[in-house]
């Protein structure tokens, strides 16, 4: 399959976030092979698809529990704990594999219709969750969770997930769409000897270990008691060294911060979800500052409430402002390039995240037809970075590709009835609410 998508506005979302003007992606077999000015664009051999607006990266979601759509608006007004022992919890346990499945199916199309492609997902029975991740046609994460609590076995939650990747691989799928990843809970639901062992399967397998970590001042107080903080007491087990994945991360200090930094650890900022539960804001500026790769995270569809990863770009440059009381502290274009760019490098990809020579064509399409852009394409590129991250937003995208497959067309999916997937959403709340 050969295309290429030619765009008054092409942002590859390379370090500089550049803004391309009239410019093409050429796609040969789902993967970029040139990305630059039309007017330099070598001779191709392929469908050419004219576009009226600007195209730019798949958002990559670097932290969601998905399926949680069938549990959206129960506990909305609790703090964190009491959120998830009095709401969550009980109606997970309540939860089968095909509510699981039917739930990750209207959370990729929702993703998708707002130009997230990738999900990095921490939640249960994961081949149906990965199934409805291909009807969909979108890409995950999928990180297996692991907690030590009554009616959980860690270990054996630990053996799946390593068997499943020593049989399929650790990235499977067409395009690549599925890589396979560690989902260790917390230091709160395991002990650090657990995390331990968790660390090595992952390290051994080249895995990604995606744990939560400081979500909110009151969860893990015992561990920051004993170790001085949890970044102190994954460092002290062993933890710190592979691929390593810290979602919300809003207590840290600057030894934390420190340690991430030199140890490679990734940050999955989630400021919704922060903000909803009242967890508190994150230090994204300095993060950012000391060198950590910083994502941006949506959290579960039922802290949210939604998966729009847009809206998290808005919210963490907007609390990164007021925090620290500087409106330059992060601009649109840093924002854009954590939900994009930063996403990638937080999960330790080099694949995606970007309009780049080598890399899966996972592209979004937003439309020019919205008021946010009535100053016009033409406007400077501040001017349009500003238009697009503060105004339009996902309400402008039109159409997503997927390592070249067109899976979203006139803001709707192309594979997944809408109407179906809401109703089998519907159908398990309704269970779950009368059981």
């Amino acid at each position: 399959m050969s295309l290429r998508l030619h765009a008054p506005v092409v942002l590859p979302c390379d370090a500089s976030c550049t803004v391309l003007r009239d410019a093409v992606v050429d796609v040969v077999d789902g993967r970029i092979t040139h990305v630059g000015a039309a007017a330099e664009a070598p001779a191709f051999d392929g469908e050419v698809r004219r576009l009226s607006g600007i195209l730019l990266p798949g958002l990559v979601n670097t932290h969601a529990h998905s399926p949680m759509t069938v549990l959206r608006g129960l506990g909305s007004d609790l703090p964190l704990l009491r959120w998830l022992q009095e709401q969550m919890w009980p109606n997970e346990a309540k939860m089968t594999a095909a509510d699981i499945g039917a739930g990750m199916l209207l959370s990729a199309v929702e993703m998708l219709r707002y130009g997230v492609t990738t999900s990095a997902e921490m939640y249960f029975h994961g081949r149906e969750l990965v199934s409805s991740v291909l009807a969909a046609g979108s890409r995950v994460v999928f990180g297996g969770a692991i907690l030590d609590v009554p009616g959980m076995d860690w270990k054996a939650m630990t053996e799946d997930i390593s068997s499943w990747i020593d049989s399929d691989g650790l990235v499977s799928g067409p395009g690549g769409r599925v890589e396979l990843a560690y989902g260790p809970h917390s230091a709160y639901t395991l002990a650090p000897a657990q995390l331990t062992e968790i660390a090595a399967e992952a390290r051994s397998r080249g895995a990604l270990f995606m744990v939560h970590v400081a979500e909110s001042p009151f969860e893990d107080e015992a561990q920051r008691a004993e170790h001085g903080s949890v970044p102190a007491l994954l460092k002290a087990s062993d933890v710190l060294g592979g691929r390593v994945l810290s979602a919300h991360s809003v207590h840290l200090s600057d030894d934390d911060i420190a340690l991430y930094a030199a140890a490679g650890v990734g940050v999955a900022h989630c400021p919704g979800s922060n903000m909803k539960l009242a967890s508190g804001i994150a230090r994204v500026p300095e993060m950012l500052a000391a060198g950590v790769a910083v994502g941006l995270g949506t959290d579960g569809p039922a802290s949210n409430d939604d998966l729009d990863l847009f809206e998290e770009a808005r919210l963490a440059g907007l609390l990164a402002r007021v925090s620290t009381m500087d409106a330059t502290v992060l601009t649109a274009a840093g924002v854009l390039l954590m939900a994009t760019r930063g996403g990638a490098r937080a999960l330790g990809r080099t694949d995606i995240g970007a309009l780049e020579t080598g890399r899966w064509a996972d592209v979004v399409h937003v439309s020019a037809d919205d008021p946010s852009f009535a100053t016009g394409l033409d406007a400077p590129d501040e001017q349009l970075l500003a238009n697009l991250v503060w105004g339009s937003g996902s309400r402008a995208v039109m159409d997503v590709w997927v390592a070249g497959d067109h899976v979203v067309a006139g803001g709707e999916s192309t594979r997944v009835d809408r109407a179906e997937a809401q109703a089998g959403v519907a159908e398990v709340a309704r269970r779950l609410r009368s059981s």
